[in-house]
């Protein structure tokens, strides 16, 4: 596996994808470093050679390819590659979006990056002109991005989307769409092959595609990691607790890494009220099932709204004498005005911390006391490489291992 010339591997970052889009990057170029570093080392112990020597042969022979990705330079010196493809978006008046490459892709193993929830101002027209897009305008700049990537020759295309747009319409109570589903069949008539993205709201969706892939990440070693920070894991203080349902299967596993037993929030919703905020939604009665009084309850989810269903748990769970309350979010969107009402939950005292991650990018919501962010873009990194070198994903989407394996040594 050639570890040293990553010359196919191309990454395409739509307006509001940018941010995670470079984190990425950064990971990938030293990953790549260590994996240079680490052949030059091997062939030079093996074949008992000068370390000079091999540097300057593996860069003739990069350098020499049709399809290299770096910037030739010194030959005795590490070549570093550069995946971003330059590209320009443009808006305009109508509101039609428009993608041009700025270089060749032709046989390329491209991936677009988009992140939908990004609702702050993005640049387009070569910088003259800023706006925020809504989640339908991110939608048909991934439409557009991808049809101008296999327009220009793409080999293969992968979708980066940390938020899979419209996952929670992935069934019908009534006369209504499929729409998570549809969302999914329009990117694969366009030539995606794959989407990578992070803990989506139901597997259900990826049963209408045909062909293409989903390779769904978990962000819950990331998370395990920064609440070990904050409480003892195994000790007899934490009670893991499932907000919903729903959310049974996701809380399940950190009971079992936590060797707890999980106890369940029953709600009861009305239906016929749609949710309007965080103090105006659906839930109409919660139910306790085991005990919480006098226990740190850890509970997780899968994405936060307009957070209205977190914080009737919040408050309950303070009112059944739960002494400290943590919870971790997958995907923060924080609509509307959910950091307000978070905000003042947090000075009444219904919850310690919140642990988001930097799927979705954020300004005002990093500056919280009660929030903490941790950064998923170096799972996503790995996840790239071994996609682009056709190596198994298995430890990646099924972590228990490592999670154990921290466990222990903690």
């Amino acid at each position: 596996m050639n570890y040293t010339n990553p010359a196919n591997l191309a990454i395409l970052a739509c307006p509001g994808g940018e941010v995670f889009a470079d984190e990425v990057i950064l990971h990938l170029k030293k990953y790549y470093r260590h994996k240079y570093n680490e052949t030059v080392g091997n062939l030079v112990r093996q074949f008992n050679l000068n370390t000079e020597d091999v540097i300057r042969h593996i860069n003739f022979i990069n350098d020499a390819a049709p399809l290299t990705a770096f910037a030739r330079g010194d030959f005795l010196k590490y070549h570093n590659p550069q995946f971003k493809v330059p590209a320009r978006f443009s808006l305009f008046p109508n509101g039609e979006l428009k993608a041009e490459i700025l270089e060749s892709i032709r046989g390329k193993d491209m991936y677009i990056f988009q992140d939908v929830e990004n609702h702050h101002p993005l640049n387009f027209n070569n910088g003259s002109l800023s706006k925020a897009l809504s989640i339908n305008d991110h939608l048909m700049s991934i439409f557009v991005t991808v049809d101008a990537v296999k327009q220009a020759g793409a080999n293969r295309v992968t979708l980066v989307l940390p938020t899979y747009p419209y996952s929670r319409q992935h069934k019908r109570k009534g006369r209504e769409g499929l729409t998570a589903s549809r969302v999914g069949g329009i990117l694969e008539s366009l030539g995606v092959d794959c989407i990578l993205t992070l803990d989506i709201h139901s597997r259900e969706i990826v049963n209408a595609f045909k062909t293409m892939r989903l390779e769904n990440l978990h962000a819950s070693y990331q998370i395990i990691r920064q609440l070990a920070k904050m409480t003892e894991l195994r000790g007899d203080d934490l009670v893991v607790l499932s907000p919903d349902t729903g959310a049974v299967d996701r809380n399940k596993f950190y009971a079992t890494a936590f060797k707890k037993p999980l106890a369940l929030l029953y709600k009861e919703r009305d239906y016929s009220r749609v949710t309007k905020d965080a103090m105006d939604n659906n839930i109409s009665e919660i139910k306790l099932l085991g005990n919480v009084s006098g226990k740190t309850v850890f509970m997780a989810d899968d994405m936060l709204g307009t957070g209205g269903t977190l914080l009737k748990a919040m408050k309950f769970l303070k009112d059944q004498g739960a002494k400290k309350v943590i919870a971790a979010i997958s995907l923060p969107l924080f609509s509307g005005n959910a950091i307000g009402y978070f905000d003042q939950a947090y000075k009444d005292g219904l919850f310690y911390r919140i642990i988001g991650t930097n799927a979705i990018y954020h300004e005002e919501l990093l500056k919280r006391e009660w929030y903490v962010s941790v950064n998923i873009t170096k799972l996503f990194a790995q996840t790239i490489s071994r996609l682009h070198q056709g190596l198994s994903l298995s430890s990646l989407l099924d972590n228990r291992a490592i999670i154990e394996k921290m466990l222990t040594e903690n």
